[in-house]
């Protein structure tokens, strides 16, 4: 007469349990995600005018429209940055399996 393990049963229904578990999952998706790049005045660090220590009337003229010029270029960049970012995230999104 063959030993029986009381153990056996319940074996054969975990590794069944685990099986079919693997089997619903679904695969790793082999497609890399998009990725878009970001154009080179988004990445590049913005110049801001220093005004000169021996600063004139004119050199604070001069130094306030060209700041101001200089923050709104900034400000263009950072926002051409995060169009871009938002872009890749809905792309990535569109590109995960549902």
């Amino acid at each position: 007469m063959t030993p029986t393990f009381p153990s056996r049963p319940i074996v054969s229904i975990a590794c069944a349990l685990m099986t079919a578990n693997c089997a619903a999952s679904r695969p790793a998706s082999a497609v890399a995600p998009p990725r878009l790049t970001l154009p080179e005045t988004a990445i590049r660090a913005c110049d801001l005018y220093r005004i000169p220590d021996e600063a004139a009337i004119a050199d604070l003229e001069i130094g306030y429209m060209t700041r101001g010029s200089q923050i709104a270029a900034c400000d263009a960049a950072r926002r051409l940055a995060v169009e871009t970012l938002m872009a890749e995230r809905l792309a990535q999104d569109a590109a995960r399996p549902r």
